[in-house]
C-alpha cells in the first residue's frame, strides 16, 4: 500500500470518527464551537502524532537499527529519516501550539495554562534548532568522519565502532570524533528536552479526561 492510500485510508477512518460522534447530531449554530471543536481535533492529532513519532525514533526504532545494520548504513539511513523525522514532529508542535494558544489565550490563561502553552513551544523550538542547525551540521560532519573511516578500513561493523581503537593513533579521526561528538551531543539534548516537554503536557491532558 503506498503513502497516498495509507493517508487516504487514514482520512477515511477520521471521518467516520466524525460522522459518529455525538456533537455531530447535536443542533448548533454556534460557529465559535465549531471552531473550538476544530481546535481541540487539530491539537490532539498533532500533539498524539509529535509524541508517538518522539517515542518511537528516540527510544526503539533508531537502538533496533543501530543493533542490527552495517554503522556507515545506519548512518545514512537516519541522514535521511531526521529531516523528515524533525519536520513531522515540529510542524505537530506549531499546529498544536497555535491551536492551545488560540483555545487559552493568554491574558486570560491560568498559570498552569501558560505553562502548558510554554512547553509546547519550547519543543516546537527544540525541533526547529535540530532540524535547521544541529541535524545538517550532524550530518556533514558524519560525512566526512565516514570518509576517513573507509580510509582505516572500518564503519562496515554492526552496533560498536572500532573508531576509538583507529582514532588513538589517527589524530584526524579523533579530533572528527569530539567535534562530531559534541554536535550530536547538542541534537540529542534537544530531542530529549523536546519529548520531556511532550512528555508534561501528555500529563495535563490525562488530567482533563474524563473516562
Amino acid at each position: 500500500m503506498g503513502w497516498l492510500s495509507r493517508f487516504v485510508v487514514a482520512l477515511l477512518f477520521l471521518a467516520i470518527g466524525i460522522i459518529f460522534s455525538p456533537e455531530t447530531f447535536k443542533s448548533s449554530n454556534s460557529d465559535s464551537s465549531s471552531l473550538s471543536t476544530i481546535l481541540k481535533l487539530s491539537h490532539l492529532l498533532c500533539f498524539s502524532t509529535a509524541w508517538g513519532a518522539a517515542l518511537w525514533a528516540t527510544f526503539i526504532g533508531g537502538i533496533i537499527m543501530f543493533k542490527n545494520l552495517p554503522r556507515h548504513q545506519f548512518g545514512n539511513l537516519q541522514s535521511k529519516m531526521f529531516p523528515a523525522y524533525f519536520t513531522l514532529v515540529g510542524v505537530c508542535c506549531g499546529v498544536s501550539t497555535a491551536s492551545f494558544g488560540y483555545l487559552h489565550p493568554w491574558k486570560s490563561s491560568s498559570s498552569t495554562e501558560k505553562y502548558q502553552l510554554g512547553f509546547l513551544a519550547s519543543a516546537f523550538l527544540f525541533n526547529l534548532s535540530n532540524l535547521l542547525v544541529f541535524t545538517p551540521m550532524t550530518i556533514k560532519m558524519m560525512k566526512q568522519r565516514h570518509k576517513v573511516e573507509r580510509e582505516n578500513n572500518i564503519g562496515e561493523e554492526v552496533g560498536w565502532t572500532k573508531n576509538k581503537e583507529v582514532a588513538k593513533t589517527n589524530p584526524q579521526l579523533a579530533a572528527m570524533n569530539k567535534k562530531f561528538g559534541m554536535i550530536h551531543g547538542l541534537s540529542s539534548l534537544a530531542n530529549l528536552l523536546s519529548f520531556g516537554c511532550l512528555a508534561m503536557h501528555s500529563w495535563y491532558l490525562a488530567g482533563k479526561l474524563n473516562l
